[in-house]
C-alpha cells in the first residue's frame, strides 16, 4: 500500500513540473529547494517537541514531498531517481545492521552502536585510498549545519574514538571552567578585545551542546524548547502587564521580575 501510495506522489511531482503542470513548481532548481526542505525539517521536530502526532504525520509528510521534489529534479537530467534513492538507503541500513541481518547479534543498544560504527568506519577505510581521503574524523560535516548541530556533530565524532569525557559530573565542571573564564573577561570596556569574550562564549555554548548530546538530546531541540518557553511566558508578561493598564516599556525591573516569577511559579517551574 506504501509502495502506490509513493508511486502517486512521484507521478504527482512528475506532473507539477510538467509543461501543463504549476509555473512555480517548474521555476524551481536544487538551490531554492533547500529553504524548503530545512522549514519542513524544523517543522517536524517542533511536532515531535509538542508530541502533537496529527501535526507530525502532516509535517513528514512535507517533508517526503521535499525528498520526492529533489529527486524529480535529479531525474530530469538522468542523475538518479527516486528508486535509486530508496534502494540506496534499503542498502546501507542493510549493510550497517550485521547485528540484525548478519551472524551476530547485538544485545544491547550500545552493542548495536558500536556495530554501527564498525561497519561505518570499514566503509571509510574502503573508500578512496589514503591519500585522497581526508585524514580527520571532523571532515565531512554538512557546512549548512546550524552551530549547535555542527557542535553535537563534532561531539559525537571525537566521542566515538574515545575522546569525551568520562562521566556527566566532568562535563559540569568544564562548563563550570567556561563560566570562570567568561567572568575574567568580564567587564566588557572600550579598551577590551571584544573577540576574546566571543570566543569566551563561543566556549560555553560549544560545552553546553555537548552536554545536550551527552545526555542524549540534542541542542537544536533544547535551545528551540527553551525558546519556546520563553516566548511563551514573556507572551504571558505582556498580558499580565496589561491588566495593570500598563504597557511592559512602563515597567521598572524589579516589577517586570516580579510577575516573570510568579509567572514561572504558576507554572510548577
Amino acid at each position: 500500500m506504501a509502495g502506490e501510495t509513493l508511486r502517486k506522489l512521484v507521478e504527482l511531482m512528475a506532473q507539477l513540473r510538467g509543461p501543463e503542470g504549476c509555473p512555480w513548481d517548474r521555476a524551481q532548481d536544487y538551490d531554492s529547494v533547500k529553504g524548503l526542505l530545512l522549514e519542513e525539517a524544523y517543522e517536524v521536530v517542533d511536532a515531535v517537541n509538542a508530541r502533537d502526532l496529527d501535526a507530525l504525520a502532516d509535517e513528514l509528510g512535507d517533508l517526503l514531498f521535499q525528498v520526492v521534489f529533489y529527486s524529480q529534479l535529479a531525474a530530469e537530467e538522468k542523475r538518479f531517481t527516486i528508486d535509486d534513492v530508496l534502494a540506496r538507503a534499503h542498502a546501507k541500513l542493510v549493510r550497517r545492521h550485521p547485528h540484525v541481518f548478519g551472524e551476530t547479534r547485538a544485545k544491547t543498544a550500545e552493542e548495536a552502536l558500536q556495530s554501527w560504527l564498525a561497519v561505518k568506519e570499514r566503509e571509510r577505510q574502503a573508500g578512496p585510498p589514503a591519500s585522497e581521503r581526508s585524514k580527520s574524523l571532523l571532515e565531512g560535516i554538512a557546512p549548512a549545519y546550524p552551530a549547535t548541530l555542527e557542535a553535537y556533530e563534532l561531539g559525537i565524532r571525537a566521542a566515538e574514538v574515545g575522546f569525551d569525557w568520562a562521566k556527566v559530573e566532568d562535563l559540569l565542571a568544564k562548563i563550570e571552567e567556561e563560566i570562570s573564564e567568561l567572568k575574567r573577561e568580564l567587564p566588557v570596556r572600550p579598551t577590551h578585545d571584544v573577540s576574546r569574550v566571543e570566543g569566551e562564549v563561543g566556549d560555553l555554548l560549544f560545552a553546553a551542546a555537548n552536554l545536550a548530546r551527552y545526555l542524549r538530546s540534542d541542542p537544536e531541540s533544547c535551545l528551540r524548547r527553551a525558546n519556546q518557553k520563553f516566548k511563551r511566558r514573556f507572551q504571558a508578561l505582556e498580558e499580565e502587564v496589561a491588566k495593570r493598564g500598563k504597557q511592559v516599556q512602563e515597567c521598572g525591573p524589579e516589577e517586570l521580575d516580579s510577575i516573570w516569577e510568579e509567572l514561572k511559579t504558576r507554572e510548577g517551574k
